[in-house]
């Protein structure tokens, strides 16, 4: 496992999951213990959300309390669309009313969050920009949620074709990069619904490629979340304990004093 010092410019990836996010928020919260800054952030799906909320200046605490509030009424509704079951209109709506409307490049941090071109299958990295319609594409699962149309593409959820954001960090200027992968334990387990049918497969299809991308990060912070669901948001007190304690193992074994 590397190591790397303080003085190094630290990126931070944050990988897709669905519900099992709230763990990226007790990766933050270990971060914060360690005193190890970040310099650039990256976020995929449930990763952007997260990651928006940070590099807009808010800290573990401030987002682990929206997390644990949160309901999936608070996030999605009935689509009018044919093309999903589901829109996340108002995910964009919450990230509005706690950031206010606010561009990607206007952070206190870099931030890149990933989406997919549904028509050409391409990786689109958003850099600028609205940061509610940023984490709307990024999080828009395809058959879940309605595609989000920005400057003219249909985009879909990153995890497509980037699940662990790794490759905006190097032209970011990052040092060293810290992935953190929410998939890297599974285990079989019954779909209660639609929903987790979907995301369930959905899971299953980025789980292959996924593994060569992470191969390019510097550390990895995997958390074994084998026993949590990818819907149930009521998890997220446990999640980020989980994310906290992962991450913790993985900073004390990497980080060395300047």
């Amino acid at each position: 496992m590397k190591k790397f010092r303080r003085n190094k410019k630290i990126g931070l990836a944050l990988g897709g999951g669905a519900a099992l996010g709230a763990a990226h928020i007790g990766v933050l919260k270990a971060f914060k213990e360690m005193q190890i800054d970040i310099a650039c952030i990256s976020g995929t799906s449930i990763g952007a959300f997260v990651a928006a909320f940070y590099a807009n200046g808010m800290d573990w605490e401030e987002i682990g309390k929206i997390a644990e509030d949160i309901k999936w009424l608070d996030l999605s509704g009935i689509s009018l669309s044919g093309l999903g079951l589901l829109s996340n209109e108002k995910m964009g709506k919450l990230i509005e009313e706690q950031l206010g409307k606010r561009n990607l490049e206007e952070g206190n941090i870099p931030i890149a969050l990933i989406a997919t071109d549904i028509c050409s299958g391409e990786k689109v990295v958003m850099k600028t920009g609205s940061v509610a319609d940023a984490v709307m594409a990024s999080t828009c699962i395809p058959g879940v949620f309605t595609p989000v149309e920005i400057n003219g593409r249909m985009l879909v959820d990153g995890g497509i074709v980037e699940n662990v954001p790794i490759s905006p960090l190097k032209e970011m200027g990052a040092d060293v990069i810290i992935a953190v992968d929410l998939n890297a334990a599974n285990k079989p387990r019954k779909p209660g619904n639609i929903v987790e049918v979907l995301l369930r497969t959905f899971d299953f299809l980025i789980q292959s490629i996924s593994i060569v991308q992470k191969e390019k990060a510097d550390i990895r912070i995997e958390p074994d979340l084998s026993e949590y669901n990818m819907v149930e948001i009521k998890q997220a007190p446990d999640l980020i304990l989980e994310g906290y304690h992962a991450a913790m193992i993985v900073l004390r074994k990497t980080l060395r004093a300047k």
